[in-house]
């Protein structure tokens, strides 16, 4: 009898064994696949069960989990990481930061000007419906400011849950200078092995996105058929083509003016890491753990990108300042109202000032259109049918306004740190270097 129990048990401990075996293969063999492949094959299979098992619902729980652990955790990984670089007392913002901030700026504004230019060659009109409703609208460039204010000083536990990040970087900076004047250093090093635990956190979630990548493919498929943007494709092809010219052309011109080499590679892997990402989270905020990964592949400062990334995601809105540009010169257009010259700069900077104050979530820039509506006296009423409209072909463009957003991040802050390699005589990395280049430097 004791024999038998004890092979029984000899049995079970063994196929416990080979159920254990057998899931370490299968996630070696998944961790063995480059991320950006298992990314492209939950959008396959996403698209082809969207179109095969629409009503199976439950699969798009996989990208709201995604999503929610990515917003869940970016937080705290942001005020970890920032508290942390300022206790240890090697974060520098050296000139460095200052031009990261010039970028950010610089580009939203120029964002604004290419999406006026774009609305006069191509001017739009609006078939207006049933407007929008919104409980906070944006009034005018002084509330926008104040909101930005009053964020700032908002409780941090309130910010992190909320997601309010120029309130988390606030309370970060003080928090972490604070450690650097007082704490001990065992608690410095305890705060940076917090940081650190973070941010393995962060990339098991990350790790994850092929599957959440799938739920979000699924929800947007399955709930979201193409004819729904047929009435207003030409607008949305406006807005589309804008960003891409952003992307393409606008963009890498800035980066060459300060790097005088070849853009392309790095932003070539910025969408592919950052972009792809963003454009199904629909969420610069959510993206910013993303963002920190893609900087320490690039080889950038730790102590710089912890603070310049999850800014980034507050005031960098080089798709939000064409989306605010572009909706509010249609309705302008719609109700038979001419934009001079003069108007359309001051566009450009109320655009560019406002898409500053955008939300980092889903559909935050809509929510500014009725500002920028206001400077040609349109009524308030009119402006909520406009965000009306923008949520109506949100699906497409808020993911092509968050997907530059969010890889632009990237792109200038790289920009700014290899800037700073090239006055010092730093090697770049092997990619930013052609063929020839890196076979006469010894790196091919």
């Amino acid at each position: 009898m004791e024999q038998s129990k004890k092979e029984n048990k000899e049995t079970e401990v063994r196929l416990m064994d080979k159920v254990v075996k057998l899931f370490r293969d299968i996630a070696a063999r998944y961790n063995g696949i480059a991320l950006i492949l298992r990314i492209i094959i939950g959008m396959i299979v996403g698209t082809v069960l969207a179109l095969v098992v629409p009503n199976a619902t439950w699969i798009g729980e996989f990208g709201t989990l995604f999503v929610s652990a990515l917003k869940a955790i970016a937080p705290i990984l942001v005020f970890v990481l920032v508290a942390s670089a300022l206790a240890q007392g090697s974060s520098k913002l050296d000139r460095r930061f200052g031009l990261v901030l010039w970028l950010y700026l610089f580009s939203t504004f120029m964002s604004a000007v290419v999406a006026v230019l774009a609305s006069r060659l191509f001017p739009q009109t609006l078939a207006l419906g049933k407007a929008a409703k919104s409980d906070v609208v944006p009034q005018g460039l002084g509330q926008v400011a104040q909101n930005m204010l009053t964020d700032i000083v908002t409780n941090p536990i309130q910010s992190m849950i909320d997601g309010n990040y120029i309130g988390i970087l606030m309370w970060a900076c003080l928090f972490g200078m604070a450690m650097k004047r007082i704490a001990a250093e065992s608690s410095k090093t305890f705060l940076a092995n917090v940081a650190d635990s973070v941010s393995q956190l962060i990339r098991w979630v990350i790790n994850l996105a092929p599957f959440g990548i799938m739920g979000l493919i699924f929800t947007n498929i399955s709930e979201n058929g193409l004819s729904t943007f047929a009435k207003y494709g030409s607008l949305l092809l406006l807005l589309v083509g804008t960003m891409l010219f952003m992307v393409l052309v606008v963009a890498p011109a800035i980066m060459f003016a300060y790097l005088h080499r070849n853009p392309y590679p790095l932003v070539y892997r910025c969408y592919k890491e950052s972009g792809l990402t963003a454009f199904f989270t629909r969420s610069s905020a959510a993206n910013i753990p993303v963002n920190m990964q893609l900087c320490e592949k690039l080889g950038l400062d730790k102590d710089m990108y912890s603070v310049s990334i999850p800014l980034g995601a507050t005031i960098n809105m080089n798709g939000a300042a064409i989306t605010i540009t572009i909706m509010s010169m249609a309705a302008a257009n719609t109700m038979g109202i001419q934009v001079s010259l003069p108007a359309a700069i001051v566009m450009s900077v109320v655009a560019a000032l406002g898409a500053c104050g955008a939300s980092g979530v889903a559909g935050g820039s809509l929510l500014l259109i009725p500002m920028a509506c206001s400077l040609f006296g349109l009524s308030n009423d009119v402006a909520m049918q406009v965000v009306g409209v923008g949520f109506i072909i949100g699906v497409i463009q808020d993911s092509v306004e968050t997907c530059v957003n969010s890889a632009s991040d990237v792109e200038f802050a790289a920009t700014a740190e290899y800037r700073s390699w090239i006055k010092q005589g730093r090697q770049l990395p092997a990619f930013m270097y052609s063929k020839k280049q890196r076979k006469a430097l010894g790196i091919d």
